[in-house]
């Protein structure tokens, strides 16, 4: 719990300039609540310093009523609740008349979109997170170019695909809206690291998205020494990272992670992590282990990741700017979805796992499967807001 109540807007700062909108949110889940004490300091430096400011900073807590409780969430997870179906079920209805996450969704939302109607330039959304477990930081973004450069920007390892396995999350929300959007993991719930890391993840966004000049950032928050504060906690981690794997968990499982696991811990294939009604689990495939679930609430065990190559970053830029994905349905398996332009159906029996990739490095992403049929879908391509 949070030492007082908090509200939902943490704070606001614009000069009047034009420029980009930045929402920054904190505690979608109540039992992380360092977001939310980031945000409060940044708005206090500031109001006390006044620097030059193109655009706005809007700092919103998530799921306010689970955080002034001090737990993770009421009824159901907030950052799995943004489904357009949920949304639209809700569309119209009084925040006073509803309860739990319904209400959070509807204020929640109802203050993002009247930002976003005011605004003068593109959005960026920063979704500010810790994790149940000892963590370096790293960023968690849908991978769009500008997702990507503003990603790189904070100087942390970056994770791809996590939003192809996890349904409802605010981010793929913000993605579907076509805006900027991303999550920050900054370490354990409760350790003091999380907060200056958030602190400097915000100050960051702010330059990197052009709202703040790097010299006045430099003045009034020290940033070189935020920036040196992330690269000393990451010394040594893969740049970029996708997401291979999700281990899904219903309570009915009495999964148990085993102890001694953290992000970027080294795994092999078939080393047992956890154990559940059914035995030991075992790592499905060798990598890095992801977000180990060492707390009550939540239906993600554990997550498997890889490092992605340079390469294949810089392979990616290339062939998305040239426009390659118009050869997509020339490959095996592959056809267009009638009457669009943006979706593909993959017959997993022919285009076999390799198309999937080829997908992912054009710029698609995995949307639902249906027995041998895979959707994807391409990536929205947000506004740059530095044009």
């Amino acid at each position: 719990m949070v030492s007082s109540p908090l509200p939902r807007i943490l704070g606001s700062y614009s000069t009047g300039s034009p420029g980009p909108l930045v929402i920054a949110t904190g505690a979608i889940h109540g039992n992380e609540p360092s977001g939310a004490r980031a945000l409060l300091r940044l708005f206090e430096t500031l109001r006390a310093a006044a620097p030059p400011f193109r655009g706005r900073i809007l700092g919103l807590s998530g799921n306010l009523q689970a955080l002034n409780r001090g737990e993770r969430f009421l009824d159901r997870d907030l950052n799995r609740a943004w489904r357009p179906e949920r949304l639209a079920a809700l569309e119209g209805a009084r925040p006073e008349d509803l309860v739990g996450e319904d209400r959070e969704l509807v204020e929640l939302g109802g203050e993002i979109q009247a930002a976003l109607g005011s605004r003068t330039g593109a959005a960026v959304f920063l979704d500010l997170h810790t994790t149940s477990s000892d963590s370096a930081p790293f960023a968690i973004v849908s991978d769009s170019r500008v997702n990507r450069r503003l990603a790189q920007a904070l100087g942390v390892p970056i994770l791809l695909g996590l939003e192809e396995s996890l349904e409802g999350t605010l981010l793929n929300y913000v993605n579907q809206l076509g805006h900027v959007a991303i999550g920050f993991e900054a370490g354990q719930h409760e350790a003091p690291e999380s907060v200056a890391r958030q602190e400097a993840a915000l100050w960051l966004t702010l330059v990197s998205c052009g709202c703040l000049a790097e010299s006045d950032a430099g003045r009034v928050a020290d940033l070189p020494a935020r920036v040196a504060l992330l690269a000393e906690s990451t010394r040594g981690l893969p740049a970029t990272l996708e997401l291979r794997h999700r281990h899904a968990i219903r309570p009915e499982d009495d999964f148990a992670m085993n102890p001694g696991f953290k992000n970027f811990f080294p795994i092999q294939k078939g080393a047992v992590v956890a154990h559940d009604r059914g035995g030991d689990v075992r790592a499905e495939e060798g990598g890095y282990l992801f977000m180990p679930l060492y707390q009550k609430l939540g239906d993600d065990g554990y997550f498997l990741v890889r490092r992605v190559k340079p390469f294949w970053l810089g392979l990616s830029t290339v062939l998305r700017a040239l426009r390659f994905d118009r050869l997509l349905p020339l490959l095996p398996g592959v056809r267009r979805v009638a009457g669009r332009t943006d979706a593909l159906l993959l017959d997993i029996r022919i285009a076999r796992a390799f198309a999937l990739d080829v997908c992912h490095l054009l710029g698609f992403r995995k949307e639902s499967h249906d027995g041998p049929l895979l959707l994807v879908e391409r990536r929205r391509r947000p506004a740059d807001p530095r044009g």
